[in-house]
């Protein structure tokens, strides 16, 4: 199957701009698509870049993960990808104060946007070697964004020492839950 058939395919199953209900589709399996998306978020085939966000964002809208693997999903098909860390790029912060209350939200690089509400929708994964920190949040189901760079410094500047458990952490609000990003003790400025 070409790229060509595929979007074709897709476009008769999906309306409009919004991640189809891939959770509820089990087609048969077609073999992989050349079809790559590397750590910062670049869609290729065939080793020559997306450069279409149409066909990228439909793409991202089909998108599922299984297991370790990454998955385009149609009703009736479903063609596996390769990712090398995580398929999108949270690449825009926003910070809104409602009565007090902090809101961070996250635009990807496909258009996706993500509330920080609960616990489940951030993480860290520290590099072993470096202790360089690597953010994560969840856009949808077990699909995650990288917090790049610009945006992970915004959060930080946001952050504030609170006490859990008996233990200093550091870390930011969001919609009255409290997102620690380490221990106070393990900060080295």
């Amino acid at each position: 199957m070409n790229s060509i058939n595929l979007e074709n395919s897709i476009r008769r199953h999906i309306k409009g701009s919004q991640p189809a209900p891939v959770h509820l589709w089990d087609p048969p399996f077609c073999g992989d698509l050349d079809i790559h998306v590397n750590s910062k978020g670049q869609w290729y085939y065939q080793k020559s870049e997306i450069r279409r966000e149409r066909l990228i964002r439909l793409f991202s809208n089909i998108l599922k993960k299984e297991g370790e693997k990454y998955f385009l999903v149609t009703p009736v098909e479903k063609v596996g990808i390769r990712v090398d860390d995580v398929p999108f790029i949270a690449n825009e912060i926003f910070v809104s104060n409602i009565a007090k209350k902090a809101l961070i939200k996250f635009q990807t690089n496909v258009g996706d946007q993500v509330t920080l509400d609960m616990l489940d929708k951030f993480y860290i994964d520290f590099k072993k070697e470096t202790e360089e920190p690597n953010p994560y949040v969840r856009v949808r189901a077990n699909l995650f964004a990288k917090i790049d760079r610009k945006c992970f410094y915004r959060l930080i500047d946001l952050c504030c020492n609170k006490k859990i458990e008996q233990k200093s952490w550091f870390g930011f609000w969001s919609n009255k839950t409290f997102f620690p990003i380490a221990e106070t003790l393990n900060i080295s400025l």
